[in-house]
């Protein structure tokens, strides 16, 4: 089995580091803490209430992300909202935290709830798939619930992403049920959680090295392949210019998008556990 689609690095996107984050468009930077990405949606200098935080990664990152935000929007900035893509505890890590310290409302597709207002915890995770020491290590790795019931709001049904003009929200199950990606058509920019991935997540090494190679969905945490499936090849059909995702390097441009469809096109070779 493929378990990658190889890129080299012109498929990286460009991007100018601004303190601990990489900035990849004038409104859109993101932030790698140890096996995860933060987002930071909107312009730098925005704001108090003019921003959004785009997933919280891992436990002990909220310093981090605070300082990333101060140096962004301003000392005493605080985001509109925080968007989830879904649950699972390396894009939650801080959110109780951080939604609590800047009194922030918490978006999530209704989905997902369950595992974020404190009554389910996720399926347990497959530790014998993938290979490498990260998918070694998955018994241990958090399940769940949070519990931020109190912040928590469903998606808006038309579709709008709150504080993201411009931007829509997009149904990609299968990693998680509840699983979305943020589209924005204007300039064809992909935020795409962990529908697909540009690092091998499994392995340890490779989240360290951040060589560009599209995978599919971490495969020691997914839980429907076939609705994973099914998410890549909608993704793979918008053609995005630049893609974001929750594990490793931004990516953009022809090579790309090549890479994404044969991922979509040969799938099951590819991403899919034996």
């Amino acid at each position: 089995m493929e378990q990658q689609v190889p890129l080299n690095r012109e498929a990286r996107a460009d991007a100018q580091p601004e303190g601990d984050a990489q900035v990849v468009l004038p409104d859109l930077a993101y932030q790698q803490l140890l096996i995860v990405n933060a987002l930071f949606y909107g312009a730098s200098g925005a704001g108090d209430r003019e921003w959004i935080l785009i997933d919280t990664g891992v436990m002990g990152a909220a310093g981090r992300i605070r300082e990333t935000a101060a140096q962004r929007f301003g000392a005493d900035a605080r985001p509109a909202a925080i968007i989830l893509t879904h649950g699972h505890f390396d894009h939650v890590g801080t959110l109780r935290e951080l939604a609590e310290h800047w009194d922030a409302p918490v978006y999530a597709h209704a989905a997902e709830h369950p595992y974020l207002n404190g009554n389910s915890s996720y399926p347990p995770l497959d530790p014998t798939v993938g290979g490498g020491l990260m998918a070694a290590l998955a018994r241990f790795y958090p399940r769940g619930p949070v519990d931020v019931s109190q912040r928590l709001h469903a998606l808006p049904e038309d579709g709008s992403v709150p504080g993201m003009s411009g931007w829509q929200w997009l149904h990609t199950p299968g990693h998680t049920p509840g699983h979305i990606s943020l589209w924005r058509a204007a300039d064809r920019t992909l935020i795409a959680g962990a529908a697909f991935i540009t690092t091998r997540q499994e392995s340890a090494f490779a989240v360290a090295l951040q060589q560009p190679e599209l995978h599919g969905p971490p495969m020691y945490y997914t839980a429907d392949w076939d609705a994973a499936q099914q998410s890549v090849e909608r993704l793979a059909s918008l053609e995005p210019e630049l893609v974001i995702t929750g594990h490793g390097p931004a990516l953009q441009g022809e090579k790309m998008r090549a890479a994404l469809q044969k991922l979509a096109r040969d799938f099951k070779q590819i991403a899919v556990p034996g």
